[in-house]
């Protein structure tokens, strides 16, 4: 019989925890038979197994640390699978001592169970709230609170500017957009989680109707600086009644976003075709009455006749009437008929007040003239009421 040949298998290291003095090793040995094929060198070798004592397995490891042993079987069986490398095995979870539990122990777990419960529960409620979901929509920025915050306070940054005429344009601009938002975005937000429908048309509408004499006296006079003009054409009611206007219409939009339906409960189509006729009178009506008293103005503030054309000849201050038919269109399209009463009679104090301190400086300017336009022209702000 020719010398044997042995074939070791390389694989890791065994580690030394599975070296025991029970341990049983294989080594593959390949032995020449008798009738030995020329085909293959190893093709007609029977297997044979060595047995090897853990004494020369240790003496071999520590000799040939290059090569390993694979063990072909574990103390349990020769079909259990060998384990993983200490790299690839699952890590360890602390252990739990509830066998000899301390008063600290409690505690510490306890507030970790605790924390546990009201994160699942948190992440539970997030996950299946609707206006969670909205705020990856298009609409989401309409409405983050942090923005209106910055817009809020930048508008009131700016109106203080204004005050004092040092405001540029983009802050005369800030001023309304932030006005208008806190009008007609934020309150139908707050109280439904999102925007859709008539806010966002009132949005725009708003800008165009308050933007609308600044586009006009930046057409006749390339900017919008104050001009210099007589003192007595700057009627107006004192600065507390103006802010406490502002702040009680601020007051009414909230009350009709909060009074009204959800939005999505709002029906559109054909019911809302009586809506559209009186967005569409509230920008005629607004147009023409900023063309007709630009055109007949000097600088747009000293009138220099009376004025008696287009909306004039139905009510004698129709730029108020369309102001008042603006806040009535929000109400209505909210479905918010007792915040369309607040705001009715709110502007109709205001304004009324108003008229009234104009109406003295007009007839006092154009005398008869102004008494025959009013004998003429009965309503003061809305046609067949008042």
């Amino acid at each position: 019989m020719g010398s044997a040949t042995r074939v070791l298998t390389a694989s890791p290291t065994i580690p030394s925890p599975f070296i025991t003095s029970g341990s049983r090793f294989y080594l593959s040995v390949a032995m020449p038979s008798s009738s030995s094929s020329h085909s293959s060198p190893y093709s007609s070798y029977p297997s044979r197994s060595i047995h090897l004592k853990p004494s020369l397995l240790h003496s071999f490891t520590q000799s040939h640390k290059h090569l390993a042993l694979t063990p072909l079987c574990s103390l349990s069986g020769h079909n259990t699978p060998s384990p993983l490398p200490k790299s690839l095995s699952p890590p360890h979870l602390p252990h739990l001592n509830i066998s000899n539990p301390t008063p600290f122990s409690i505690c510490k777990y306890s507030a970790v169970l605790a924390l546990a419960i009201a994160a699942a529960k948190k992440a539970a409620e997030i996950i299946f709230s609707p206006f969670f979901w909205l705020y990856f929509s298009w609409t989401w920025i309409f409405w983050p609170w942090i923005l209106a915050y910055c817009l809020a306070v930048y508008g009131l940054y700016s109106a203080s500017r204004q005050l004092i005429g040092q405001a540029i344009l983009v802050e005369q601009l800030a001023i309304v957009t932030s006005t208008v938002t806190w009008l007609t975005l934020v309150p139908p937000a707050h109280f439904n989680g999102f925007l859709e429908g008539w806010p966002f048309v009132l949005f725009f509408v708003y800008h165009y109707f308050f933007f609308f004499e600044s586009s006009v006296r930046k057409r006749l006079y390339g900017d919008l600086l104050h001009r210099d003009h007589d003192a007595k054409w700057d009627v107006g009611l004192p600065r507390t009644f103006q802010f406490g206007f502002f702040v009680l219409v601020l007051i009414g939009h909230w009350l009709a976003a909060y009074e009204g339906p959800e939005l999505h409960l709002i029906s559109g189509g054909w019911a809302n075709f009586g809506t559209w006729i009186l967005v569409f009178i509230v920008v005629f009506m607004r147009y023409h009455s900023v063309l007709y008293l630009a055109k007949y103005s000097e600088k747009m503030a000293v009138p220099m006749t009376v004025v008696q054309f287009g909306p004039y000849k139905w009510v004698r201050h129709p730029i108020y009437a369309s102001t008042m038919l603006l806040f009535a269109a929000h109400c209505i399209t909210l479905r918010a008929l007792l915040s369309l009463l607040f705001l009715m009679v709110l502007c109709l104090a205001y304004y009324g007040r108003k008229a009234e301190l104009e109406e003295t400086v007009m007839e006092e300017s154009f005398d008869e003239m102004y008494r025959e336009y009013r004998k003429k022209v009965r309503y003061r702000l809305i046609p067949f009421l008042y």
